[in-house]
């Protein structure tokens, strides 16, 4: 049994964190589930998004590395996305098997990927 318990969190550096809560709270449609100066988390799904003014330095690499969430809907929320004021990075791709992905560059440079994929269930990683 695997040791690794699944992706909890992604955390994106941001130069200015109250414009980056503001844009994320839009983004996300939720609030915040815990601020501070130094940190601003969202529950997205499970999952959690936080946003770092100290961690903006380590966002030089961020086209190495894409963390991609999942949405029902990739062509509907493309058109939001753009809308809110993010540069599409990738363009809508179908990988195969009806998967779906794109990716943006939120006003932070930081890489927002997106994945409609109807294969993917959570699963329950405990064992009671």
């Amino acid at each position: 049994m695997s040791q690794f318990l699944g992706l909890r969190s992604i955390i994106y550096g941001v130069s200015n964190i109250q414009e980056a809560k503001a844009w994320y709270t839009t983004l996300l449609e939720i609030e915040p589930y815990f601020e501070a100066d130094a940190y601003v988390g969202f529950n997205v799904g499970g999952f959690e998004l936080g946003l770092d003014p100290n961690a903006r330095n380590v966002t030089s690499r961020a086209d190495g590395v894409v963390a991609y969430w999942g949405v029902a809907d990739i062509a509907a929320q493309v058109e939001r996305i753009n809308g809110l004021g993010a540069r599409q990075h990738g363009e809508i791709v179908d990988v195969g098997e009806g998967i779906l992905m794109a990716s943006f560059l939120d006003p932070f440079g930081n890489v927002f990927g997106l994945i409609e994929n109807p294969h993917f269930k959570l699963t329950d990683t405990h064992s009671d």
